[in-house]
């Protein structure tokens, strides 16, 4: 456990704006900050930074917290993994004292794990007699020693060659396999997981070694092995060589499927590519191509399922305002073999050429029919005013519906008009989901943080509201542990909401008092959230008199006698939600 006075510390020396503001773009708004949530797809900022609380919130998506929660959601961290790295950036000393932990390495032990593995499978390459193999495959593919030596290319050779390094080094059993480095089989013996494959490590962009990808040297399978997630490495928000090409993607980023893409792409000039390790784009990734670019070039495979991920791709780009565009190749099929066979001016000569995100769709929902066909024609014409219709913005519909008219040679005001019902369908199909959606979240139905509130609708607005005030005012903290307000646990229906009050009176007794960001070694960063949202909504009430606070207190123990009918407070939760996405419909540009 972190000292208590090391926390405080560290949180006075990482001014919440400054933190925030590398990661998210702000503005003024008043005594606050505002700015496009980094935590959830939006085009309108709902993110808000409290300089006078040294806090945060989303009023979309409800992410909330201090400087230290908001480290540990956009690094996926845990909340000690969070405060080092914050302590590491302010100068801060955390004494090295891990007895009795239980929960696996620290990010900083894996981190140092990962330079010493990744300086074994270097020395292998370059030294090892076994290595041969690895050496001839490297040149075959057209590396050359600078290149190999740029994105630091190893070798990783035999079953448990790697794991006597580690264990030389100090290293234990528990920890290689919570690295990711070594594996157990069923009856207890370790071996390298990565064995007889190329490697290439991964870094971050602060220049940490966070992972490793394998690639077999023949046709065995997995062709590719990947690090799993560890306490330094989450795949849904890492890109390979991401910590080069953010020097040279301000214009366009160029998204690969494979570690060799990129590397002969790099290798050829072509600096701003990344690849993601394994998995499709996920929103997390597209969060954090937009901090580095604004314009996104997607290369995956023609392929059924190179389409089907490149349709997902676009969205979740366009979710987060990147523009996106598509590259198609002809002779080659990938942008390795594209630079190889044709060379480097060609393929930028190909970047300029790329597709837009709408020409993509229509040619790849076009070349499944037959145009000469009437019937399939009509189907063609169909799926074509589908994709029109999902852009909000009517210049932009009236623009691709005259390209799709062209293309299908029909006429561009039949497809217009075909357009437009079409939109009118979307509108009315989600108008029919904005009342269920509303009883649902007005029914607490769904909630993730406090899933017994469905069934406590009212006894947890009053819990929400007596730990509001408790979390805000030390009187009222004091008032109930000196028994003039009789409050307990007990009084509380829902476990999460004990939870917080037992956190809440714990460290009030402390010999440090009450502080919100001690929570968070308790709480998840999502359960912040939900935290920080209570102290939110009480501060923007002026009346928090005594008098509310005993009669918020009364009414929580009148509702855990009453709870059990939602009915008496749905209507006003049901108008809430409606005029939140009357809001988001505004946003879509679904008028009514």
């Amino acid at each position: 456990m972190i000292p208590r006075e090391v926390i405080e510390e560290v949180i006075r020396r990482n001014d919440i704006e400054q933190v925030i503001g590398r990661y998210v773009e702000l503005r003024r708004a008043g005594s606050n900050l505002v700015g496009l949530c980094p935590f959830h797809s939006e085009k309108t900022p709902s993110f808000t930074v409290f300089r006078n609380t040294d806090s945060f919130y989303c009023f979309g998506c409800s992410a909330g917290g201090n400087v230290i929660t908001f480290v540990q959601k956009i690094e996926n961290l845990d909340y000690v993994s969070a405060v080092t790295l914050l302590a590491k950036n302010a100068g801060v000393e955390i004494p090295d004292d891990r007895s009795g932990d239980d929960r696996g390495p620290s990010r900083d032990r894996v981190l140092r794990m990962n330079v010493d593995a990744a300086k074994f499978f270097r020395a292998c390459l370059l030294e090892g007699d076994d290595a041969a193999p690895a050496r001839a495959y490297l040149e075959k593919r057209e590396l050359s020693g600078a290149t190999q030596q740029h994105f630091y290319i190893g070798y990783a050779p035999g079953r448990d060659r790697l794991v006597s390094h580690l264990k030389g080094l100090g290293y234990s059993e528990d920890e290689m396999c919570a690295a990711f480095l070594a594996s157990r089989t069923s009856k207890g013996r370790i071996y390298d997981l990565f064995f007889n494959r190329v490697i290439f490590p991964i870094v971050d962009t602060s220049r940490n070694i966070i992972a490793f990808g394998g690639r077999v040297l023949d046709d065995s399978k997995p062709k590719y092995l990947n690090t799993s997630n560890t306490a330094a490495f989450r795949k849904s928000r890492s890109l390979f060589a991401l910590n080069y090409a953010r020097g040279h993607c301000a214009e366009r980023l160029l998204v690969c499927e494979g570690y060799m893409d990129v590397v002969t792409l790099h290798q050829a000039g072509i600096e701003n590519a990344v690849a993601t390790l394994g998995t499709s784009i996920t929103e997390e990734h597209a969060r954090l191509l937009s901090r580095y670019t604004k314009r996104v070039i997607l290369s995956y495979d023609s392929d059924e399922a190179g389409v089907r991920a490149t349709s997902r791709a676009m969205s979740i780009l366009d979710g987060v305002g990147l523009e996106v565009r598509v590259l198609t190749m002809s002779g080659a099929k990938d942008p390795d073999e594209y630079v190889k066979k044709f060379g480097a001016d060609a393929f930028r000569r190909l970047l300029e050429d790329s597709s837009t995100g709408f020409e993509y769709k229509l040619s790849a929902a076009l070349s499944r029919y037959n145009l000469a066909d009437t019937a399939e024609k009509i189907r063609a014409v169909r799926e074509a005013t589908e994709i029109i219709a999902e852009y909000p913005s009517s210049v932009e519909r009236d623009i691709y519906t005259s390209r799709a008219a062209a293309r299908l040679e029909v006429s561009a005001q039949s497809l217009s008009e075909d357009v437009e019902k079409q939109r009118r369908a979307i509108v009315r199909k989600y108008a029919a989901g904005e009342m269920s959606e509303a009883r649902s979240v007005a029914a607490r139905y769904g909630d993730r943080i406090n899933t017994e509130a469905v069934s406590n609708v009212k006894a947890v607005s009053a819990e929400e509201a007596v730990l509001g005030l408790m979390l805000i005012y030390q009187e009222y903290r004091d008032e109930v542990a000196r028994g003039g307000v009789e409050l307990s646990s007990g009084d509380f229906r829902t476990s999460f909401s004990r939870k917080v009050f037992d956190r809440i009176m714990d460290l009030n007794a402390s010999e440090g008092g009450f502080s919100t960001p001690l929570l968070g070694e308790f709480f998840t960063p999502d359960e912040m959230g939900r935290i920080e949202s209570m102290e939110m909504r009480r501060r923007e009430l002026t009346g928090n008199g005594m008098d509310v606070f005993r009669s918020a207190v009364g009414a929580l123990k009148s509702a855990g006698r009453e709870d059990g009918g939602a009915e008496g407070s749905l209507s006003d939760l049901i108008a809430e939600k409606r005029r939140r996405l009357d809001e988001e419909r505004r946003k879509r540009g679904l008028g009514r």
